[in-house]
């Protein structure tokens, strides 16, 4: 639970880090107070979108407390647009997702709430001896919220929507579409309580079927605690899978999807159930590390329940066979996923531009880390920014034709723990060194094709400029 801050420590604030990539080195500099911003309050995570199509990534920051949104001037500086846009939402929000959910083009905001828990109604469990943190049913669970961006200025419509008609105590949420019906869904991973697994019906409103779906509780029929999401097509079926990251002694679980949004615990046929069950794991992803052309999976770990056993863990690495079972890199010594912490949020993306995807992870009374890859550039790769009419096309889909047959990856920011990622998509080609065609599936359901784009580069990817496909 949170604590108050120290008086002398006062004012705690988050921090900006611009990078300033020189020469293939990684160089972060605190610009903060030249940026204008002000994240003064007891700060959980961060989303980022461009919620007023100006082309500039803005920043939504969840807290214990009011919500923040800062908007981009598009000059390294930012304003606070809380209470202009209508998101302070003054519970305690852990996750968001920014996302098109009714396909306008604007991008429409939920805010993942957790706990119904303040200063006063503060509790302590364990003995006195080994006093402890308290289970999350020990609070009242409290409702996400759903805005919808009405062209910068947004509008409460959790409850027109549906979303107000189950609570929760939510810590992960991400937006895909699930069933393949071309309007993106919402995955929300409760803490020790069913699952959400709202699906969006195209009129505006969404209905949760995450018990029937089976993406509301394991294969032994229990809730587990939810924490980090992971959304990709692992297998190269064609449909989005779910990893969901949670307490030591309950594995992290695979949700295997049939195409239909109804999906099955592949954890143990996965190789993942012996693996993660002594770990306690949050911030998470799917990442192909070594650009073989295969989605590997990366966990950040660490404990919460200090008084039995230590919190600090190591973090972990799957690599994918091919075939979907993966098996655990165990870290030498010298490897910084050796050194134990207490992990939290991590945040995916390429920070060097050299094709290979990079990871920050936060960790608990401990600074944050910067993890460079330095396997992905041993193997051929191609990188994509999509744009659609400026910005980043937030569920737009790309499809390649590599060695692997068709592969399929997604314009995402949201997913993990309480963090944002780098939006741009990444295909590992491994040792095919051709140029690669390249199918986009537009938010708006249009479709286009790039072919014999050059690898082993990034390429800028803007609707209405590509070969348009007939679906």
């Amino acid at each position: 639970m949170p604590c108050p801050p120290s008086e002398a420590q006062l004012p705690l604030m988050g921090r900006l880090y611009r990078n300033d990539l020189s020469d293939g080195e990684i160089r972060f500099v605190d610009v903060t107070v030249a940026s204008g911003l002000r994240a003064t309050g007891y700060g959980m995570g961060v989303a980022t979108g461009d919620i007023d199509n100006d082309g500039d990534v803005d920043l939504y920051i969840t807290n214990f407390g009011s919500n923040q949104l800062w908007v981009n001037n598009g000059d390294g500086t930012f304003s606070d647009r809380t209470v202009a846009a209508g998101v302070g939402d003054p519970r305690w929000s852990v996750s968001a997702s920014f996302f098109d959910y009714d396909r306008d083009g604007w991008l429409d905001l939920y805010v993942g709430n957790y706990l119904d828990f303040n200063y006063s109604n503060q509790q302590v469990c364990g003995n006195e001896e080994r006093p402890d943190y308290c289970s999350p049913l020990h609070w009242n669970v409290t409702r996400d919220r759903l805005f919808r961006n009405t062209g910068g200025i947004f509008e409460d419509v959790t409850e027109k929507t549906g979303i107000g008609n189950f609570f929760g105590n939510a810590l992960g949420v991400v937006a895909a579409d699930f069933n393949g019906d071309g309007f993106e869904d919402l995955y929300v991973a409760n803490d020790s309580m069913l699952n959400l697994l709202w699906m969006n019906d195209g009129e505006g409103h969404f209905r949760n079927t995450a018990l029937l779906a089976g993406a509301a509780v394991n294969a032994d029929g229990h809730p587990e605690a939810g924490m980090g999401i992971g959304v990709a097509d692992h297998d190269g079926d064609g449909d989005l899978d779910l990893f969901i990251t949670h307490l030591s002694r309950e594995t992290s679980t695979l949700y295997v999807n049939d195409g239909r949004a109804r999906f099955s615990d592949g954890t143990a046929n996965a190789g993942l159930a012996q693996t993660t069950f002594p770990f306690t794991s949050f911030g998470t992803a799917w990442l192909d590390y070594d650009n073989d052309g295969w989605l590997d999976i990366l966990t950040a770990n660490g404990g919460v329940l200090g008084s039995l056993h230590p919190l600090a863990q190591r973090n972990q690495l799957f690599h994918n066979d091919g075939a979907g079972v993966y098996e655990e890199i165990i870290p030498g010594n010298q490897n910084p996923l050796a050194q134990p912490r207490v992990s939290r949020g991590a945040a995916f993306g390429d920070l060097d531009n050299d094709g290979d995807t990079d990871v920050v992870i936060s960790n608990n009374a401990g600074p944050a880390r910067v993890l460079r890859n330095e396997t992905g550039q041993n193997a051929h790769w191609l990188g994509l920014r999509v744009l659609s009419n400026g910005r980043d096309a937030h569920g737009a889909v790309v499809v390649a034709q590599t060695g692997n047959g068709s592969v399929r990856r997604r314009v995402q920011t949201d997913g993990s723990y309480a963090s944002a990622r780098d939006p741009r998509v990444r295909f590992g080609l491994g040792s095919r060194d051709t140029p690669i065609s390249i199918r986009v599936y537009w938010p708006d359901g249009t479709v286009e094709n790039w072919p014999e784009l050059a690898i082993d580069r990034y390429h800028e990817l803007e609707q209405h400029h590509g070969n348009t496909l007939k679906q």
